[in-house]
């Protein structure tokens, strides 16, 4: 265990944190992890599948006194999303996890920190390897690729279940109960390369930087800049005010669809005579920003340099004016809010990555909606627009919405087991993220579902970090659970 973290409680959660934190495990890249909890569900003596999707499921008999008990399905993700600095150097793929711990939060050296999921796995590795603890039989599911498809939810096997309450811990706020969430889809926009010759330009790099970036669900509502999105407005802006006739020979920015992004990069061709014309109008065009995003994104920057490539070839103005197109008038941010859940985004769109691929770009978009058919009007919007413009879009990994379920015993038990540690009522929620439950209760008919969790805060991003004290209280909570489905 990382020094640092030896000291912290639960001690045997946190020991499983640092284990899984040496262990490179983004969406995709999840063997490694999912062997690791293979061998250690073996070394517990406990009944372990693993499925070609790498998702790991653990099964632990009851305890004495709970034999007759309702089966428990506890359930996390393992992959997590990769998240660093532009200027920070870290191979996720082979790389650990430095942690960190500052006053009472812990947090990752310059990259994302992993506790979302790895909280749950760690929380769901103590409790199998536990000998102390009351609780019915046991089935931990440990699901691959979560952050960037649900595939391993997605292709469970409902049959190897016997267990009817399933509580996923993956939600972000001590004391909340989520009983719902959004479902979502992937839209791909691709926009074929083709170049023309240019004569004798100046090259210029215009860099987005210095952005809070955040998940793209959770913190959709906080109003927060996206750098693919401002580096949009900065081309329209200065092709179409500002009349700065330019080629554009690159574009690029993101890195996850499912995190809202904070850096965006462009590489344009102008006249030498209009340099210093573009450097005052990307002035203007920062302290817009800064006006626009005074308080939910204080600290954007836009910068401009001069680039040491020379570029005989730029992107044709049919490719330039559809990338502009394409991050100007795409659905984007809230597109809608839930009427009947106060302050709960209802439907939204996040451009998440832009890709320079070798032979086009690719626009990656992250839709999430509680409501099907409006999740449907914006794939249809898209749709429209990629058809006006000539350019190809692509839906996948669709995943279903987690409808909410009135008079649930588990939601029950949850409350009664909350008031009954804290003398105080759980806040009863659903979120605007994708949580894998709705998959999880159609591969397990007749199942019912909760999520909880700890303190998280700024989760996809480097500044990500977990309350370590809410931690201790949440997993108090989840025992007390365990100990009351009885």
């Amino acid at each position: 265990m990382t020094l640092q973290l030896e000291n912290l409680k639960p001690q045997e959660v946190f020991k499983y944190f640092s284990d899984i934190s040496q262990i490179p495990r983004g969406s995709g890249n999840e063997k490694q992890i999912s062997d690791y909890l293979v061998s250690e569900g073996k070394r517990l003596g406990l009944e372990v599948v693993q499925d070609e999707f790498f998702n790991v499921l653990i099964k632990k008999p009851a305890t004495k006194g709970y034999e007759n008990s309702p089966t428990v399905i506890i359930q996390g993700h393992m992959d997590m999303v990769c998240e660093k600095n532009k200027e920070t150097e870290h191979d996720f793929e082979k790389d650990p996890i430095k942690l960190r711990v500052e006053g009472d939060f812990l947090y990752a050296t310059d990259t994302t920190l992993g506790a979302d999921n790895g909280i749950a796995v760690a929380m769901g590795l103590a409790i199998l390897a536990s000998t102390d603890i009351a609780h019915p039989a046991l089935e931990v599911i440990f699901t691959a690729d979560e952050e960037e498809s649900m595939n391993g939810a997605m292709n469970l096997n409902g049959d190897l279940f016997k267990g009817t309450y399933i509580i996923n811990i993956d939600s972000e706020e001590e004391g909340t109960i989520t009983v719902s969430c959004a479902g979502g889809v992937t839209a791909l926009v691709t926009v074929q390369k083709e170049f023309k010759d240019v004569n004798s330009k100046v090259a210029l790099t215009i860099d987005v930087k210095g952005l809070l970036g955040g998940h793209s669900g959770m913190e959709i509502n906080k109003q927060r800049a996206n750098s693919n999105i401002l580096m949009g407005r900065i081309l329209n802006h200065l092709l179409n005010h500002a009349e700065i006739k330019f080629d554009l020979v690159e574009i690029s920015g993101g890195a996850k669809n499912n995190a809202i992004p904070r850096e965006a990069e462009a590489v344009i061709l102008v006249d030498e005579k209009d340099t210093e014309k573009l450097s005052k109008e990307l002035d203007n065009i920062l302290n817009i920003f800064k006006n626009e995003f005074k308080t939910s994104d204080p600290n954007i920057e836009v910068l401009c340099k001069k680039s040491h490539e020379t570029y005989n070839k730029a992107l044709t103005d049919v490719v330039r004016d559809n990338i502009i197109a394409i991050t100007m008038l795409m659905p984007a941010g809230i597109q809608t809010m839930s009427m009947d859940i106060e302050g709960l985004v209802e439907s939204s769109t996040n451009l998440g990555v832009i890709n320079n691929n070798q032979d086009d770009f690719v626009f990656e978009f992250a839709t999430r909606s509680s409501v099907k058919s409006l999740k449907d009007v914006i794939n249809s919007k898209m749709n429209l627009l990629c058809k006006t413009l000539g350019v190809k879009l692509e839906l996948e990994d669709d995943y279903p919405e987690w409808e909410y379920a009135k008079n649930s015993k588990l939601e029950e038990i949850c409350v009664n087991t909350y008031e009954e540690i804290t003398g105080k009522k759980p806040h009863i929620t659903a979120i605007h993220a994708g949580l894998e439950c709705g998959l999880l209760l159609d591969a397990i008919k007749g199942a019912q579902a909760v999520s909880i969790g700890p303190n998280l805060f700024d989760v996809h991003t480097p500044n990500e970090h977990l309350d370590i004290k809410s931690t201790e209280r949440t997993w108090d909570y989840l025992l007390a659970i365990l100990k009351n489905i009885k």
